[in-house]
């Protein structure tokens, strides 16, 4: 079991909100990160620069964020064949909700989009749906 720690999550809160304000400064583009990655991953489509940097920013972030001490590892009891079919089912989902956490939970309802609401409110049931399933009814 994790421990709730409020500071953390407001300062993980206030960089995504600071990059997200950023990249649309700077670019224009909303910061989804499934559309940033399906961007980077198109061979000929253009700009490719700015989404590489960004898709390889992200772990790259965390790990920085790791070895200036700020958490410990992550510790991932799953196996890569679970967490392959889990980024297979992220990606279409994604591909199906037009859209990720970043993009709609982030972004979209800063702007006040009724879809995003509707996407986040969806996605974030499914979650506690499955969290519920998990623990109480498969075991966990």
């Amino acid at each position: 079991m994790t421990e709730f720690e409020p500071i953390a999550g407001l300062a993980g809160g206030a960089l995504i909100g600071l990059a997200a304000v950023l990249l649309m400064g700077a670019c224009g583009r909303i910061a989804g990160v499934s559309g940033i990655l399906g961007g980077a991953l198109v061979p000929g489509a253009e700009p490719r620069g700015w989404r590489i940097a960004f898709v390889v920013g992200l772990p790259a972030g965390a790990a920085l964020a790791w070895r200036l001490g700020a958490g410990g590892a992550p510790e991932i009891a799953a196996g890569w064949p679970a967490l392959v079919a889990a980024g297979l089912l992220v990606g279409i989902g994604t591909q199906l909700g037009n859209g990720c956490t970043s993009g709609h939970g982030v972004c979209g309802l800063a702007r006040g989009s009724r879809r995003s609401l509707v996407a986040t409110t969806t996605f974030m049931a499914v979650a506690a749906a499955t969290v519920f399933a998990r623990r109480h009814l498969v075991g966990g």
